[in-house]
């Protein structure tokens, strides 16, 4: 079955998977979703005896079907290599009575690198395969892990630019000084004085600038985005969620057809929906539940069927999940309104507006395998210093996030059904924050002897990420204001 892509507001008609990873967002603002859902054509058994390459193999060939056989092992087989510091790619360890599923294990120690590795394959293959004959310029938001992994990606990929915006206080150093000391003669860092929400808002605006749009063609230039909005970037994604499940029953951790639970340490949603798709496709996945830090907005929304932006921005010690505006979040409006994109259209008018919508009764009840919870700060290093004390095991601050929500929902619920839950990024990658839980006595210490007393204490070796960034220098340096991101974009491809 041949899968076409269509936008979540309705406009544009459909276009195939590489004319929808090409151009990243739709061009009336929405999201591409598929037309219609495949169901996995191989049985859990036979995925069980795969490894990981071949199982995101039989999971994008449903998804990327104008994309030949040959391109597509090609573009896995280029991601998945040797730039992951394990060949299982992705690694489950069983802690605590959950199944934590360490997706960190690439290149820039965050789940980011799953997706980011094969995504720059993925879009250069579809630009030979639309003929399109301009560079490509990644125009690209990041809370902090998106933006190294997506440079990384495509440095010095011929044929493209990209341009990461961060929040300049709202990052781990680590994660500020991944970016900064990013190599590439194609990569560009902008730090802003706001948010993540002001530097997202602020891309989508110039993706949707017909006048800006021009004059890049007229430069030879197409935007495309490395964001989760990105289709090339999210269903990548689904693929570890069907190893996951094939790995515990390849340990005999389940049987087959046993249903799990997935726990998501959640920002802009892009992760968790990658889990809901991968149940669409047929993997027995019960609860999804979707984890929020002090930023609450999505564990408010499916309590009580209203999204509501209009609240203090908080920054915490898990940075890359404080967002108020969960962008993925739209494609599952689209999805629970029976695929009505004038019903999804208006709630996202609403949410630009008036920064609130509330969905109908009708589409709450779609809701039922979705569940919120929320961890504060504190319990989030409470989470941290249980696991560690329990069983030696180190989580970073995301992570701890929905391994606390998991533990309040299992004792709260009496549900022991056997449940993965999402790692998100190596506790190196947050090594004051998680170091600090573990032990209080640790403020007097710089943040790369943290580092060195978190490798002594987890036991395990520093990654060559954070080694790399001990002594490389600073490349790039630029600040700017919010309102002056076009500017900057205009500044740096001469337009």
């Amino acid at each position: 079955m041949d899968i076409l892509y269509k936008s979540t507001r309705g406009e544009g008609g459909e276009v195939t998977a590489s004319q929808a990873i090409l151009q990243g967002l739709a061009a009336d603002g929405g999201l591409f979703v598929p037309a219609a859902f495949p169901k996995l054509e191989v049985t859990m058994e036979q995925l069980s005896k795969m490894n990981y390459q071949e199982i995101a193999y039989e999971v994008m060939r449903l998804f990327f079907t104008d994309f030949t056989e040959e391109e597509l092992k090609r573009c896995i087989n280029c991601a998945y290599d040797s730039k992951f510091d394990t060949e299982e790619i992705a690694p489950m360890v069983k802690a605590g009575g959950a199944y934590y599923l360490e997706l960190f294990h690439g290149a820039t120690i965050a789940f980011k690198d799953m997706a980011l590795s094969i995504l720059p394959h993925l879009m250069t293959t579809s630009a030979k395969k639309n003929q399109s004959e301009e560079d490509i310029v990644i125009l690209t938001a990041t809370s902090g892990d998106t933006g190294k992994a997506a440079l990384a990606g495509f440095a010095d990929v011929p044929g493209t630019k990209i341009i990461v915006f961060y929040p300049k206080n709202g990052v781990s150093m680590i994660q500020e000084k991944q970016m900064v000391t990013q190599r590439g003669d194609n990569t560009c860092v902008i730090g802003i004085t706001g948010n993540f929400d002001d530097a997202q808002t602020g891309v989508k605006n110039m993706f949707g600038n017909t006048e800006l749009k021009e004059r890049l063609l007229s430069k030879g230039y197409r935007f495309s985005s490395a964001n989760s909005i990105n289709i090339g970037r999210l269903i990548p994604q689904v693929a570890y969620y069907v190893y996951a499940y094939a790995n515990l029953l390849k340990e005999g951790e389940i049987a087959d057809g046993e249903t799990i639970n997935v726990v998501v340490p959640t920002g802009n949603f892009g992760n968790i929906l990658a889990a809901y798709y991968a149940k669409k496709l047929g993997t027995p996945i019960g609860r999804l539940i979707c984890a929020s830090n002090e930023n609450k907005v999505l564990y408010d929304f499916f309590r009580t069927g209203t999204y509501d932006r209009n609240r203090e921005f908080m920054l915490t010690n898990s940075p890359s999940m404080d967002i108020l505006i969960s962008s993925n979040l739209e494609r599952l409006i689209y999805h629970i309104a029976d695929n009505q994109a004038s019903v999804n259209a208006a709630m996202m008018h609403d949410l630009k507006t008036k920064g609130v919508y509330t969905i109908t009764d009708a589409m709450r009840a779609q809701l039922g395998d979705f569940l919120g919870g929320t961890a504060s700060q504190v319990q989030t290093g409470e989470a941290i210093a249980a696991l560690y004390e329990q069983t030696g095991y180190v989580l970073d601050t995301h992570t701890a996030v929905a391994s606390y929500v998991y533990n309040r929902y299992r004792q709260e619920s009496g549900d022991e059904t056997k449940t993965v839950i999402a790692s998100t990024a190596s506790p190196f990658k947050f090594a004051r924050s998680v170091m600090e839980a573990i032990d209080k006595n640790n403020a007097v210490y710089s943040d790369m002897e943290l580092i060195d007393r978190l490798s002594a204490t987890a036991n395990v070796a520093v990654p060559q990420a954070i080694e790399d960034v001990r002594t490389a220098p600073v490349r790039h340096n630029t600040v700017c204001e919010t309102e002056d991101m076009q500017k900057q974009v205009e500044k740096i491809l001469a337009l």
